[in-house]
């Protein structure tokens, strides 16, 4: 079954940064796109930001453009989305998510465990 592992989530300063990482198996990651997801304490779910297979096409929420970096290396099987000058509205729940396809705005359909990120004095 696919598997979505994450790290680098935790507690952070506000203006501070944070790298999360997500080491995926059992599927072809190359192949697809893949997706970060956010729900926020009382709030919905939230895109992100998605990346596809090559790379050569990022979206991003327009909150986080400017601050985040989405990236993955294919050789490693790993999304990476780098986060600087964090917000306490940043604050939430992180998944990342295997997209149906590699288009980017398809459906997705296996999501990891979720990582806390806390951004706080």
């Amino acid at each position: 079954e696919v598997q979505l592992v994450e790290s680098g989530g935790g507690l952070v300063q506000p203006g501070g940064s944070l790298r999360l990482s997500c080491v995926a198996s059992e599927f072809t990651f190359s192949a697809y796109a893949m997706s970060w997801v956010r729900q926020a304490p009382g709030k919905g779910l939230e895109w992100v930001s998605v990346i596809s297979s090559g790379g050569n096409v990022i979206m991003y929420v327009d909150y986080v453009k400017g601050r985040f970096t989405l990236s993955r290396d294919n050789a490693k099987n790993t999304l990476y989305l780098q986060m600087n000058s964090l917000k306490p509205e940043d604050t939430a729940v992180y998944y990342c998510a295997k997209v149906l396809t590699d288009w980017p705005l398809d459906s997705l359909d296996y999501w990891s465990p979720g990582t806390q990120v806390t951004v706080s004095s």
